[in-house]
């Protein structure tokens, strides 16, 4: 239990959605801890974050729904929208928001960008060169408590 909400809290979630995301995990063949933290990890609002847009998943998200973000060129103001392989996300913003950025770019440098993703700092461009393995998210997940707990 302990587990699920520490993730829940990572992303930003609430129960209801966490539950679908682990429902439509389960029906992709496959381990489904795995697929539920590649899910995760391509929202677009993580996505924004993973690629230091934005200092915090919450700031990604505000990003994000004020139309500031764009995949493949579209406009998409949905949070939980779910990139694909060689997706482009840029970001379009006003000279303030642009100065914003360029601070959080700078004060998470140290982060980095993780391996499934490529970042063009001079243009905002990111893509998305695979989906995200196990191996990629550093985080100290317990998949397998979760899955556990929702086969009761």
């Amino acid at each position: 239990m302990r587990e699920k909400q520490k993730v829940k809290k990572m992303y930003g979630l609430l129960e209801r959605q966490f539950r679908l995301y682990f429902q439509r995990a389960t029906r992709i063949k496959g381990v489904t801890g795995h697929i539920l933290l590649s899910m995760l990890e391509t929202r677009l609002d993580n996505v924004v974050f993973r690629l230091r847009f934005a200092s915090s998943i919450a700031g990604a998200r505000q990003m994000v729904c004020h139309g500031s973000v764009f995949v493949n060129d579209n406009k998409v103001d949905i949070p939980s929208f779910q990139v694909g392989v060689n997706d482009k996300i840029t970001v379009k913003v006003d000279q303030e928001a642009l100065k914003r950025i360029k601070e959080s770019m700078e004060a998470t440098k140290e982060r980095g960008v993780p391996s499934w993703l490529t970042l063009q700092e001079n243009e905002l461009i990111g893509t998305v060169v695979r989906l995200p393995q196990r191996d990629d998210i550093q985080f100290p997940i317990k998949e397998q408590l979760i899955i556990e707990l929702y086969s009761k």
